[in-house]
């Protein structure tokens, strides 16, 4: 019986028995709806053009829509520009009005074969009104009218419940009212708007619930228009990546990893997330780089794909030269965290003291490498890993940036917010990297803050210490930020899990051995059925109905890779969101889709461009891999929220029982 306490709590909403009535018919009919669509991606390394067409297409989506309600009565022309108008109404309105008023369009989409029918921009607006809205109401048919009236502007909520709710196929006067609606929509001037506001209802309704399995930042330059989009969607969440985590601990103040994010943004000629969107001031390194290596050649540091990023203002040399200055900070700050924690067991990979300044050799493991770059000015090769005078301002300047950016921080919040190391919904258990396994397929049990943890335990205390990170205090908040390098770099990191990172032996050491990462057992035993089918039961799912969705290793398809793993139990949706990956992967990205009939697995093509997806209707080509779909559609009843709504109609009805009964008081509502 729910706590009587309870009750009371819940009879201010439900204040008499005629409310708990309205509310449990309610509840129950939604149970009775079909499933919502989730959509799971990963690893989208900052393609945001490709990640913002594909909330907008709902990878394929919209346009199966199209196709299902028109079939072979449209011409393949007019369902590309239907669906350009669905993804982009703003835009490619504009684009028309500019076609009707006699103006030239360079790429659009001809409409000669339909000017015979539309000869004016008002025939346009009457057949594209009845074309968005007979889309918007073969989308809005599975939700009931509450959640859909909930998406809609209160100023066109009226007239927009009235089209979606009327059907041109009823009674001849009921066509007549139709009509009349959007002859008056035309005549009023709200055509543009209300084409608008019935595209982004259909957006927010073909993807109920997003999934991102990790990994948002670093590659490409648009993280930060990721996440502003993200804030604007219903219902999403985010898996961790490992490159998640280093930005949060570099937004959160963890030093050695604001180094590591502005390394790697350099490296791979990727500033426009740091400078154009969080506003960070790099003018300070590029003077400090100046000052230290002006007469450095830096050549083992010239940045990746520098040719092929026009938006760059800095010369190619002067970002070697910040390349190697913010690098060089970066292993001493490593350094200084591994040898605070000696629990981590990493002294091994502070590597500056094992450096032979007057030799120009390191020595690991018992071997000695010569070093591929020996001009190290601001080393003490008495104590290697302190910061000079110059580096330490430079650090707190570039520090203070990273807290003082409000975007920044804004965007470190959502990643909290929405953000899980792991999500288990819906029979699907997501993260991003690895659950870390012994060679035998059992748990690796790990020590965490003091605490022997493996399997979920190892999850769940890491997810815990991860927000201590953001939300903890004192020592306990500095240790915990400390801890969030460990988890960018180390071996029994779930989000890493390999025995090192060997990013100092990359650039300074040219035989590959020492340059070798040795994986973790996980990423070649869970390909094995048994072994996924016991991660699902750590988890408390079904190891014949539970599948795993997993980020991290891109699936190489051109060499004949596959993302279905297990006999089925685990997907690898790493498909090369970001196109610096795309030449590894031969594709451009995965989106898995559960819907009530089932999951569909769709493998996606390069995205050409939001300009030509405007102009011509050009769109993310996709192929269907996978359709697993049962016989028996499944309901909201069968989902995690319909449990949730079970435990809801079971306290109402219990709150139903103690007004009937006397035991609370009605009040008038």
């Amino acid at each position: 019986m729910t706590d009587e306490r309870y009750l009371r709590l819940l009879s201010e909403k439900f204040p008499n028995a005629q409310a708990v009535i309205t509310e449990l018919i309610n509840l129950r009919a939604i149970l009775s709806l079909p499933k919502g669509t989730e959509h799971f991606v990963s690893d989208l390394h900052g393609a945001s053009m490709a990640f913002i067409h594909m909330i907008k297409n709902a990878s394929g989506v919209v346009r199966r829509k199209v196709d299902e309600v028109y079939g072979d009565t449209m011409a393949e022309e007019e369902k590309r520009a239907l669906c350009a108008l669905i993804y982009y109404p703003d835009e490619r309105i504009e684009i028309i009005k500019r076609f009707y008023a006699g103006e030239q369009v360079d790429g659009i989409i001809s409409l000669n074969s339909q000017i015979c029918e539309l000869k004016t921009l008002e025939d346009w607006y009457r057949t594209r009104l009845h074309q968005v809205v007979d889309i918007a109401r073969a989308v809005t048919i599975k939700y009931s009218r509450s959640k859909v009236e909930k998406l809609l502007l209160p100023q066109y909520a009226y007239i927009i419940r009235e089209l979606l709710h009327e059907s041109r196929l009823e009674q001849k006067d009921r066509q007549t009212y139709y009509n009349a609606i959007i002859d008056a929509i035309i005549e009023t001037g709200c055509a543009d708007q209300l084409i608008i506001v019935i595209s982004y209802l259909i957006h927010s309704l073909t993807i109920d619930t997003l999934h991102i399995v990790g990994d948002i930042f670093d590659r490409g330059s648009g993280a930060a228009k990721i996440l502003d989009v993200l804030s604007t969607v219903r219902d999403y969440d985010i898996q961790w990546g490992n490159h998640d985590i280093e930005w949060m601990g570099a937004m959160a103040g963890n030093w050695a990893l604001i180094a590591t994010v502005l390394r790697v943004s350099i490296r791979y000629a990727n500033i426009e997330t740091l400078e154009e969107g969080y506003g960070i001031n790099l003018l300070p390194l590029a003077n400090f780089a100046m000052t230290v290596y002006g007469d450095d050649p830096c050549t083992i540091w010239q940045t990746k794909d520098f040719e092929n990023n026009p938006r760059l203002t800095r010369s190619a040399q002067l970002m070697a030269k910040m390349h190697k200055a913010i690098s060089i900070i970066q292993f001493k700050l490593e350094g200084q965290t591994v040898l605070r924690h000696p629990e981590w067991h990493m002294n091994h990979r502070a590597l500056l003291d094992k450096i032979d300044f007057k030799a120009g050799t390191i020595t690991l493991e018992g071997k000695t490498y010569p070093l591929t770059d020996t001009n190290l000015p601001t080393i003490d090769s008495e104590q290697p890993y302190e910061l000079s005078q110059y580096e330490l301002d430079l650090m707190k300047q570039l520090a203070r940036s990273f807290r003082k950016s409000e975007k920044m921080q804004r965007h470190l919040r959502l990643l909290y917010e929405h953000g899980s190391l792991y999500l288990v919904r819906n029979g699907f258990l997501l993260y991003h990297a690895a659950i870390p396994l012994n060679a035998d397929g059992s748990f690796s049990e790990a020590e965490v803050f003091g605490k022997r943890v493996s399997g979920k335990a190892l999850m769940d205390r890491t997810d815990e210490i991860i927000r201590q990170a953001y939300y903890g205090v004192g020592q306990t908040k500095q240790n915990a930020l400390d801890y969030l390098l460990y988890l960018w770099e180390g071996e029994f990191s779930p989000l890493y899990n390999k025995d090192k990172m060997t990013t100092f032996e990359r650039y300074f050491i040219a035989d590959k051995a020492p340059q070798e990462e040795k994986k973790g057992a996980y990423f070649t035993l869970s390909d094995d059925e048994k072994v996924c089918e016991a991660i699902l039961i750590e988890f408390g799912l079904d190891p014949t109905t539970g599948r795993i969705i997993n980020g991290h290793v891109p699936v190489r398809t051109i060499k004949g890779e596959t993302p279905i793993r297990a006999n089925g139990k685990r997907f690898v949706i790493d498909g090369g969101f970001s196109k610096p990956y795309q030449e590894k992967t031969g594709i451009a990205g995965y989106t898995l889709i559960y819907n009530s009939h089932g999951i569909q697995l769709v493998e996606h093509e390069s995205f050409e461009s939001r300009e030509q997806a405007i102009l011509s209707g050009s769109d993310i080509h996709s192929r269907t891999l996978l359709q697993d779909f049962s016989g028996q559609r499944m309901h909201i009843k069968d989902t995690d929220k319909g449990k949730e709504l079970l435990e809801q109609i079971n306290s109402l009805e219990q709150l139903l029982q103690a007004y009937r009964s006397g035991t609370l008081r009605e009040r008038l509502s």
